[in-house]
């Protein structure tokens, strides 16, 4: 049972990440209808400015303030990566909007080897290790096992920043621009919503969610490279197909549901296929439930 509840809590902490990075995929799906594959990306350069960021921020604490010390590194990594994919979305995306999907699907493709070749340029090409930003810490159990208080952590970040977006889409002006725009883009228009700040804010958003995923995904597994974010992004999209491609509460149930899947296998006698079971699983799905556990068919006049 004690095994149990930690591969509970460990695929709970990894789901929690892949949900952070889905939820901007299906946002931004959501709103323009294609899915940017620069995403995964986007989390390698959050976990780089943490790395980076990390010894300032230690020495303007003092290292006296583990928490806001951590706290600190979250936002700069945020702040950071949704500066950059507004500017991607304005730089890059934004003139390809009346194309083709596929042209702007293609350019996404490319952005993604642009980010993480040129980050081998940038950063180099070798691993670094990720520096420790919390005390290592494991609770007791009552029946003698050990759960890392990382994983705890990373759970109730992850549960704050869902109440925050489900407020910010369901209770201000943005969400209920970036709603209106996701029904009908036209209509919302023609009402006065701002569709080029609209959709601004909504890359702006995801990609804060990614560079904070990135962070918590980097100290998950101590060590960064630029060629990082490709598999947990990949995995997050399959998460987003799995809850419903466009759903937000899809994207947090696809992300739990996948890491729990991968944590239970990582666990046992098959862990060596724990990859190829998540690919596995977006197969499966494809096939038997096209829309996802809670999508919905839209209809699209040709």
């Amino acid at each position: 049972m004690d095994s149990l509840f930690q591969q509970l809590i460990n695929g709970c902490a990894l789901g929690s990440i892949y949900a952070l990075i889905a939820l901007g995929y299906t946002m931004i799906y959501g709103v323009l209808r294609f899915i940017n594959f620069a995403h995964g990306e986007v989390l390698m350069i959050g976990a780089y400015v943490a790395f980076y960021v990390a010894p300032w921020l230690e020495m303007g604490t003092g290292g006296n303030s583990p928490v806001f010390f951590f706290l600190g590194i979250l936002l700069v990594s945020s702040l950071a990566c949704a500066l950059l994919g507004i500017l991607i979305e304005r730089l890059i995306y934004r003139p390809l909007r009346n194309h083709a999907r596929l042209t702007a699907l293609i350019t996404s493709i490319g952005m993604s080897m642009f980010l993480s070749y040129g980050g081998q340029v940038v950063f180099g090409a070798n691993q670094k290790p990720f520096p420790s930003l919390l005390p290592q810490t494991l609770w007791k159990l009552p029946g003698g096992g050990e759960v890392a208080g990382g994983h705890l952590v990373v759970i109730g970040i992850t549960l704050l920043l869902l109440v925050v977006l489900y407020l910010i889409v369901h209770h201000t002006h943005y969400g209920f621009a970036i709603r209106a725009l996701s029904q009908n883009p036209t209509a919302a228009t023609l009402m006065g919503v701002h569709r080029n700040a609209a959709i601004s804010w909504t890359f702006g958003i995801g990609s804060a969610l990614a560079g904070i995923a990135g962070v918590l995904y980097a100290s998950n597994i101590h060590s960064i490279d630029p060629l990082m974010g490709t598999l947990p992004g990949i995995k997050a999209f399959i998460a987003a197909v799995l809850g419903g491609i466009g759903s937000l509460p899809g994207a947090v149930l696809g992300g739990l549901i996948l890491g729990l899947i991968e944590s239970f296998v990582g666990g046992s006698l098959i862990s060596s296929y724990r990859d190829a079971i998540a690919f596995a699983v977006l197969v499966t799905i494809l096939l038997l439930k096209p829309a996802g556990l809670l999508g919905r068919y839209r209809p699209e006049k040709v």
